[in-house]
């Protein structure tokens, strides 16, 4: 995977060229921001921002990157605060209209930050929440990988991630890094932009030793770009050791601190007071004012030559980091000030600007001279970099019902999962081929082991099985790379992570996968936001909650999830399910699973259950048009499951309490009060029908006239396991009274009864919830 470009000399013209494509990216990048702030008519009067001095950091490395070393296959992630670098380097590829250089931010323009979705330029990840984006191309390999063996088509390239320092502070950086696949992947590089500085400060104490240790703990290859060619000649004449030394043990805010300094106070400051003080001054009286200026600066990170040749010395063999070390603003009137982050230069220094690298304040997109240099670079770059465009294969026709009809045995809808997953790949295997289950270390406990049994565990390499002749092994873990089932680490933001990319697979390769991710219910907040910016990233996948609620009576309140029905209601890009028997789950899954892999398809979120239900209690019709009629709501969000003549008070419940509702109705029709009881599958679809019936939604609201009909309208108590405002809004479809029963607190250890008692959950609670409000 050797850069196709070593084998030219970087010739002095070369590096001439390339500073002449610098110059221009730092112009346009600081420009965009300029004209967004400062130009534009500001109605609103609040801050528009776009990080000058983050993107400055950024220009010399991305230069060389993209003029020099990427190649089509190739896919970057870009740290969030340099996108205006990125819509820089697309301009001047021919990829980026320039009507939207002045759009920075503006309303249907270039988003604050990276995005795959709204951007209309190329950005092959979407970034803003720091660590995400950084560890993204990781799964974006893995991927690439799954979707070459098992189909074909997507090639070879790397993955690069543009990472800020401070990034590097979160900690789903290193749950990615740890995970133990990762070692495997040699296509990954991770530029480090090590500009010593975070939004508030100059961070204290330098973490490039201890970077470089953990890096290398975990097997990667370690590059440091500390300093450039010039600081390298300079070390190199007489004191120059002395230099470095003192160099290498400054503190960091010392080191930004004469990066503010004049030749005059660099002379003065930079020998310090230490025994080689005398050295150091003699070294430096070598250099003119300017020279000396300028070389304080010269550091790896934006010496083109020092960067151009760490590209082509990455080893593909396993993952790499550079660790570039760079000046925040550089170029800039503020660099290494320890406040640049969101500083904006003045009307004065954009002219300033403007002089130095011969742009025109009047005409800022100015586009290179026709056939000039910098012109057939960006010619011949833009001609290595084009990519085929993607036409995603059409998504498989799922089946919509399996055909089968659950008994009075008890089960769980956890157990349907897998017994579904299984269902598929006898009936339509083409498109079980498709699916792919993700799991942290959880497979067994969350019922996937038929599945994984049948399917295999997907590795790079095929591994030994040495417990497949035990026979009290159960669970086969047979590993190779036509398995289809991903086994991760204990870490839920790995998870998501992954899932997303293998839900973006369609739009990146053409290839529509059908990704299923299960973990525990309750740590679902814990992998909520990279999960959130997967599905805006364009990934569609499905998550899968399970055990949830209190139903896990005696793992206790740690384990007991409450908030997370209201989270699929509320999650952009996503449909929520929450099935109470066994056929739901089906049908929901089966559902799910069309909208994956096309354009305007979604992600959902299945909540699942270890409690055992009477599959009795669901009642499936006989009858084949009534059978549909039953799924066409529960996909839909909801159906009646038992009707009473002349209703008097209706219950609304969702999942695993149903045997408590239908055990009220019961005691409420013995005192002569009758009661409906609707089965809930999806709040989330049912609050949008809400949403459409007052025009605020463009969903389908049918379903609340054959479910909620005016002529049934009667006083409401909801019931679920979870936070009870998750189906509070039910009483507003027919502005009924309404008891809303669910968990607001944190739960116990016990046996269920007690759990559902202290919960109020239990059948007398709901009992004596629609006595009240009838009365």
């Amino acid at each position: 995977m050797t850069s196709p470009l070593l084998s030219q000399t970087t010739t002095c013209e070369d590096l001439a060229v390339l500073r002449e494509v610098e110059n221009r990216v730092l112009w346009l990048s600081t420009a965009m921001i300029d004209h967004a702030n400062r130009v534009r008519p500001n109605t609103s009067g609040l801050k528009v921002g776009g990080h000058q001095a983050s993107s400055a950091s950024m220009v010399s490395l991305m230069t060389v990157l993209w003029f020099r070393h990427l190649r089509s296959g190739d896919r970057v992630s870009v740290k969030p605060h340099a996108s205006p670098v990125l819509h820089a380097i697309n301009y001047l590829l021919g990829s980026l209209d320039r009507s939207y250089l002045s759009r920075l931010r503006e309303f249907g323009g270039l988003q604050s930050y990276s995005s795959r979705a709204k951007d209309p330029d190329p950005v092959d990840y979407s970034t803003g929440s720091v660590g995400i984006g950084a560890t993204a191309p990781i799964w974006g390999a893995v991927t690439r990988r799954y979707v070459e063996g098992a189909f074909g088509g997507a090639g070879t390239g790397r993955q690069y991630s543009l990472v800020g320092d401070a990034e590097l502070d979160e900690g789903a950086v290193w749950e990615a890094v740890l995970d133990p696949a990762v070692s495997d992947l040699g296509e990954i590089v991770w530029i480090v932009d090590l500009n010593r500085q975070s939004l508030d400060r100059v961070v204290p104490h330098l973490a490039a030793d201890r970077l470089r240790g953990l890096f290398n703990a975990v097997g990667w290859q370690v590059m440091e770009l500390k300093y450039g060619r010039v600081f390298e000649e300079l070390f190199r004449q007489p004191g120059g050791d002395a230099l470095r030394r003192r160099i290498d043990d400054m503190s960091n805010p010392e080191f930004q601190r004469l990066l503010r300094c004049d030749a005059g106070e660099l002379r003065r400051r930079l020998p310090g007071t230490g025994p080689d003080a005398a050295g150091i001054t003699k070294v430096i009286t070598e250099l003119d004012d300017e020279s000396l200026v300028r070389t304080l600066a010269n550091l790896g990170g934006h010496d083109l030559d020092a960067l151009d040749a760490a590209f082509g010395a990455i080893d593909d063999t396993r993952p790499t980091v550079i660790l570039a070390y760079t000046v925040k603003g550089y170029g800039l009137p503020m660099q290494g000030h320890p406040q640049n982050h969101s500083a904006l230069l003045t009307g004065d220094q954009i002219s300033q600007l403007a002089d130095r690298v011969g742009a025109d304040v009047d005409d800022p997109w100015l586009p290179p001279a026709a056939g000039s240099l910098v012109a057939e670079l960006c010619r011949e770059t833009a001609q290595r970099l084009r990519r085929d465009e993607v036409s995603p294969a059409p998504p498989q026709t799922l089946p919509l019902d399996l055909g089968r009809t659950p008994t009075s045995t008890k089960a769980t809808t956890q157990a349907a999962l897998g017994r579904t997953l299984l269902d598929l790949s006898r009936q339509a295997p083409e498109v079980a081929r498709c699916v792919v289950t993700v799991s942290p270390d959880v497979s067994s406990s969350t019922n996937l082991g038929g599945w994984v049994n049948k399917v295999g565990v997907w590795s790079a390499t095929e591994r030994t099985d040495w417990f497949a002749d035990d026979r009290e092994t159960i669970l086969h873990w047979r590993e190779r790379p036509s398995g289809q089932h991903i086994e991760l680490g204990i870490a839920e933001v790995n998870l998501v992570g992954l899932i997303g990319e293998l839900g973006a697979a369609w739009s990146r390769w053409g290839q529509p996968l059908l990704p299923i991710g299960v973990l525990y219910d309750p740590f679902v907040e814990r992998a909520l936001e990279p999960w959130s910016y997967g599905i805006y990233a364009g990934g569609q996948s499905i998550l899968v909650g399970t055990p949830s609620g209190v139903t896990l009576a005696p793992e206790g309140g740690a384990h007991q999830s409450i908030k997370t029905p209201s989270i699929g209601i509320e999650q952009p890009g996503c449909v929520t399910y929450e099935p109470a028997f066994v056929i739901d789950t089906e049908w929901t899954l089966l559902a799910s699973l069309g909208r994956l892999g096309k354009p305007d398809g979604t992600s959902a979120y299945l909540r699942l259950s270890t409690r055992p239900i009477d599959q009795g209690l669901a009642a499936v019709p006989v009858d084949p048009a009534a059978r549909e009629h039953r799924r066409r709501q529960v996909v839909a969000g909801a159906y009646a499951l038992r009707r009473t003549d002349d209703p008097v008070v209706t219950l609304a419940v969702m999942g695993a309490l149903v045997p408590e509702a239908l055990a009220a109705a019961d005691r409420l029709d013995q005192s002569g009060i009758r009661a409906d009881v609707i089965c809930i599958t999806s709040p989330d679809l049912l609050y949008r029908a809400v949403r459409a019936r007052q025009g605020q939604d463009p969903a389908d609201h049918w379903i609340l006239d054959e479910v909620f009909p005016a002529d049934r309208a009667t006083p409401q108590v909801t019931i679920l396991d979870g936070h009870p405002h998750s189906l509070a809004f039910l009483a507003t479809i027919n502005q009924v009274p309404t008891t809303a029963l669910g968990v607001t607190r944190f739960g116990q250890s016990g046996s269920l009864d007690e759990v559902y008692r202290y919960h109020h959950l239990d059948t007398e609670s709901i009992v004596g919830a629609a006595l009240d409000l009838v009365d």
